[in-house]
Order: structure tokens, then C-alpha cells, then sequence
């Protein structure tokens, strides 16, 4: 896929660059600051942006504000934004906006350089990749939500099977039911919470907190009732 990055530590940019090129993947461009994105995401076309959350003239976050901008004008642009930290604000923001795929990922995943390609492809690939911090620390409420209560235990099992990250064809294998089955349950869960297609950008991220929310943070599926 065609890439670009836009990353002010000149050895974070070149090392993403030289790891994605060594995994097939094309850079279009490096930039060192956000100053000409929108104009080289217009001129390139890119199949997927990567950006830091800090980024020059005052490092603070110039570069999730510069992703939300993406996300708006760009809606079928996969964003994968890159920081040392958690930004609650504008995370929450990235995940509700409407856009094309979304990633957030800590730096520190970047050190596991086989998980963090696999993260890229799937994000280009139209996924919602969030780092498990960032999922933890947009938990700040531990009240049950009533909308969980109107879930089915059919339903409450597919949507913890979401929250693991598992797309539809695995949830189908894992419940032995067909995929669309799968889906017809996925849609009775979105309407159930409220997260209809004009209010949420990324109904499946939204729904898997919403899951984390309820249950305090265990997101595993019960699968031993078939």
C-alpha cells in the first residue's frame, strides 16, 4: 500500500519508512511537520496516513487536531495516529468522528514490529486498531449502562466477541452460526445502544467500550453457551 508519515523525530520517520518498506509497503512522502499534509495527501493519494500526536511549531497536538481534520475532509482516508501518551479529549473526538479507519496506537507498540505491521495492514485494510490504554483510560465511567440490559445473551456474547477485535466471520466459526446470523444480531446491538450509522463514526469501537464499560474491563466472550 502507499503510505505517508508525518513525523518530526527524523529516526522514528526513517525507521517507520525503512520497516514498512522492508514489509512491501510504499512511502509517498515523510514529512517532518503537518505544514504541507493536506496538500501532499491531495498531490499522493495515499492509502493510509500515519501521524504523531505531538507535532512542530509547539509539540503539543498539532497532529490529532491535523487527524480530526483528516478524518473530515478526507472521510475515506485509514488514520493511524502514533503517541507517547493518551490524549482522552481528542480520542474520543477521532473515535466518534465519521471517517475511513482509525488507529491510535502508543509508540511503544511500534517496538513489536510484527504486531505493529499487521496493525497498519489492518487499519488500510478498513479496521479500528485502538491501543488497550487508549480503550482504558476513555473508561472513565463504571456505571452499568441500562441499553447493555436490552441485550440479548446471544447478543451479549457477539458483542464481547467485537470487543476482542474478531470480525464477523470468526464470530460466525466461534458461535457455529452463519455470518448472517452474525450480522443481523450486530445490527439489533447498534440499534439497542443507540449507535445508529448518522451519530457514530465507528459503531463497533463505540459498542466495544460500551461492552468494557459495563462489564469493568473484561472483554471476553463466554462461549461455553451454544
Amino acid at each position: 500500500m502507499r503510505i505517508l508519515i508525518c513525523e518530526d523525530s527524523v529516526l522514528l520517520r526513517e525507521g517507520l519508512a525503512r520497516l514498512l518498506q522492508d514489509a512491501g509497503h510504499e512511502i509517498v512522502a515523510a514529512l517532518p511537520d503537518a505544514s504541507e499534509l493536506h496538500e501532499t495527501v491531495t498531490e499522493t493519494t495515499p492509502d493510509l496516513c500515519i501521524l504523531d500526536v505531538r507535532l512542530p511549531p509547539t509539540f503539543t497536538d498539532e497532529g490529532i487536531r491535523e487527524a480530526l481534520v483528516l478524518r473530515r475532509q478526507h472521510p475515506q482516508l485509514p488514520v493511524l495516529v502514533l503517541s507517547q501518551y493518551v490524549e482522552e479529549r481528542y480520542a474520543s473526538d477521532l473515535i466518534a468522528a465519521q471517517g475511513g479507519a482509525l488507529g491510535y496506537l502508543l509508540k511503544d507498540r511500534v517496538a513489536d514490529v510484527a504486531e505493529f505491521v499487521e496493525s497498519v495492514e489492518r487499519i488500510a485494510s478498513g479496521a479500528t486498531v485502538l491501543d488497550p490504554e487508549v480503550v482504558a483510560q476513555l473508561l472513565t465511567r463504571r456505571n452499568q449502562d441500562d441499553r447493555m440490559r436490552a441485550l440479548t445473551e446471544r447478543e451479549r456474547m457477539v458483542l464481547a466477541l467485537i470487543a476482542e477485535g474478531k470480525s464477523n466471520q470468526a464470530i460466525a466459526g466461534i458461535l457455529f452460526v452463519s455470518e448472517a446470523s452474525v450480522e443481523k444480531h450486530i445490527t439489533a446491538i447498534f440499534q439497542k445502544l443507540g449507535l445508529e450509522p448518522d451519530e457514530s463514526g465507528n459503531r463497533r469501537v463505540l459498542a466495544t467500550i460500551a461492552h468494557i464499560d459495563h462489564t469493568g474491563g473484561a472483554a471476553s466472550a463466554d462461549r461455553t453457551n451454544r
